[in-house]
Formats: structure tokens, sequence, C-alpha cells
């Protein structure tokens, strides 16, 4: 007998882990190589802390979105140009179709080159085009919540270029003033940006020290083994709740899972050509089946 159909959404959400992250990082290549332009450099060394939190940590409903999220966790992307990861891990997870990512950075398209809110995309709850507001809005909704008397959690992630934007501290500091303990914020500490290394640019120095001076409980990992991912998110999750924000310090490799595109700021913004794509695919084997 022939074996009954398996829904293709229910295959992408009940998959390994491991298995979701290795096709993640193929859409990444595709789309941004099929649109000639968007970021995969930091896109490829944020996947396993993505799909950690849509598949494993978060409590969220794809079926019941709405732009309030009362009642589920929310998570805001402050570093939106690194838009492919997060429609990929969106589009896997159910909140629309797998097949619209081939329509990244098109005209008329909904997934933009930086997340917008205006054409309605489920999932995305601010513009992040602008570097340097996804913390303050991030506090909002975290604010929010306590006022609503909702449980629920608020998770946001940042890059590390992206705390040379003055507007962080001032928020870090306000966060820290109100009590701000229902909120988890990721730092993607990979080191480098579009000009250079964040060290050449303008070094961050101790980014630990810095946090803690802010009133912040502060936490780190290696954002590249998702069991570290995993476990360092649930020790995040337990200490919600005590007066303090929380901050996660997270190491990633830009262009990780590529190697022609590890170890350098190269590929911050850059799209493989044909022959690139298809030396990267090569190394990112995935039986999930791409759209």
């Amino acid at each position: 007998m022939p074996e009954p159909a398996v829904d293709k959404e229910k295959r992408v959400t009940q998959a390994p882990l491991e298995n979701i992250c290795s096709q993640v990082r193929r859409d990444i290549v595709r789309m941004t190589h099929g649109a000639k332009s968007g970021h995969p450099g930091g896109s490829l060394g944020c996947v396993e802390f993505l799909v950690a939190l849509y598949f494993d940590v978060m409590q969220h409903d794809p079926e019941d979105w709405d732009m309030n999220g009362a009642g589920q966790d929310l998570f805001f992307l402050s570093n939106g140009h690194i838009s492919p990861v997060w429609y990929s891990v969106l589009a896997r997870r159910g909140y629309f179709p797998i097949e619209e990512l081939a329509t990244f950075r098109k005209l008329d398209s909904r997934l933009q080159g930086h997340p917008t809110t205006h054409d309605g995309l489920p999932g995305v709850r601010m513009a992040s085009g602008s570097l340097g507001q996804g913390l303050s809005v991030a506090i909002g909704a975290a604010l929010a919540k306590k006022l609503d008397k909702d449980e629920r959690l608020v998770f946001s992630l940042h890059g590390d270029g992206e705390l040379q934007e003055g507007q962080n501290w001032e928020a870090a500091m306000s966060a820290a003033a109100h009590k701000v303990d229902n909120l988890i914020a990721t730092v993607d500490h990979n080191g480098r940006q579009i000009d250079g290394d964040v060290d050449e640019v303008m070094p961050l120095g101790d980014l630990g020290a810095k946090w803690r001076a802010f009133g912040w409980e502060v936490l780190e990992m290696n954002g590249n083994i998702l069991q570290e991912v995993l476990d360092t998110l649930q020790k995040a999750i337990e200490r919600t709740g005590k007066g303090k924000p929380i901050v996660i310090l997270m190491r990633t490799e830009m262009g990780q899972g590529v190697d022609f595109m590890m170890g350098t700021h190269a590929w911050h913004g850059v799209a493989p050509d044909d022959e690139q794509c298809e030396r990267a695919l090569a190394q990112l084997e995935c039986t999930l089946g791409d759209y």
C-alpha cells in the first residue's frame, strides 16, 4: 500500500532542529542569490538562535498571530538587515507559505530587504531598517505585557555593531530602572560589521561589564552550537521575574556553514553569484525540500 501523504508544513515543523537549521541556511543562500542582493553573512550566523527560539523555546501560535500578541511570547528583530534568516524561520514555522520566500526583495513582495509592517506580513511587529531602535521597542512591549498582567516574555536580537548607536544604552538604562524583567535581549557578537571588524571600526570594550554596569543580568553562549543555545535560553527564562532585564552575549561566526563566507566581513551585504550559490548549497545538505 502507498504511504499516506505527509503534510509539508507538519514535516518541516516536526523535523529535527539540526535539519531545520541546514534548510534555513539553504533558504538564505537561495534567497540572496535569487534577489542578487541581501545580507547572507549575519543571517547564516544567527540560524541556530532563531530556529531554537521559534521551534522550541517561545510559546507562540502562528495560526493565532496578530499585532497585539496577547498571551504569547513576542520577538523583535532589531538588526533587520538579516531578514533572510528571519523570513525563512517564519515561513518554515508556518507563519506564511514557504513558496513566498522566492519573492524576497522583489517588487511588490511582502519580504522586503528590511522587515516592514505596512504589508501585514505575519510575524513582523516592527519595521527595522534603521539600527539601534529595536531594544526600545522590545522594552515598550515588555512593559505593556506587565500592564496587561500578561506573563509571557519578550525576546529581541541585536547586532554588536549596532551597539555603537547611543539609543541602545539609553534603552538599557531605562529597562534596568523600570525593572523590565520579562525581557531577554540577545546580542549577535560576531565581531564584524559592514566596514570591517568591530574592533577596528569602533571597539565595544568589555560588553559583559558594560551591560552589568547598566543593571542587566548577563549570560554568554556560542550561538552556533544548537544545544548550547537551547540550554542558555532556558537559563535566561529561569532568570526572568527577578527584577532585572536579561541580555545574552552570543558569539557567532558570520557566514557560518559556508566555508568561503566565514572568517570575513566581506559577505555582510553581498549576494552569491551562480557559481558561489552552487558551492554553498553543496555544503548544506538537507531533505526537507527547497521552496
